[in-house]
């Protein structure tokens, strides 16, 4: 894994943490931070909502079932989550991503969806 203050979100900045509670990321370090085991992706801090957990668990990723043998708590609707940046886009052309924020969004996520699509979904833009 790399530093943290290495890794810079999708505006060129420090990358800004996800989420804590519950605590996210591929290293579960709550940010989300990539490397080289990281091979899903997982780079878009997004706001869960009803309907992509419905989405996603329909596409074999239950999100919302509680895994207490993997310490995963079960995501709901308003928790921030770390997405795969392939899921997200899916769920983007079913009509069902969530939102996103882009200050904790990896700069990686442009090589997979354009700024233009994201901002459309940014919670952290005035």
């Amino acid at each position: 894994m790399s530093d943290r203050s290495e890794q810079t979100n999708v505006f060129g900045d420090a990358l800004t943490p996800c989420s804590e509670n519950p605590r996210t990321g591929f290293y579960r370090t709550g940010c989300c931070e990539t490397g080289p085991q990281d091979l899903g992706l997982h780079l878009i801090c997004a706001e869960m909502t009803a309907e992509f957990l419905a989405f996603s668990k329909k596409a074999g990723n239950d999100l919302s079932t509680p895994r207490p043998e993997f310490g995963f708590p079960g995501l709901k609707p308003g928790d921030r989550w770390c997405l795969c940046a392939g899921r997200w886009r899916e769920a983007h052309e079913a009509g069902v991503a969530p939102r996103v924020v882009l200050k904790s969004t990896h700069e990686e996520t442009l090589a997979v969806i354009p700024m233009d699509v994201l901002k459309d979904y940014a919670l952290d833009l005035t």
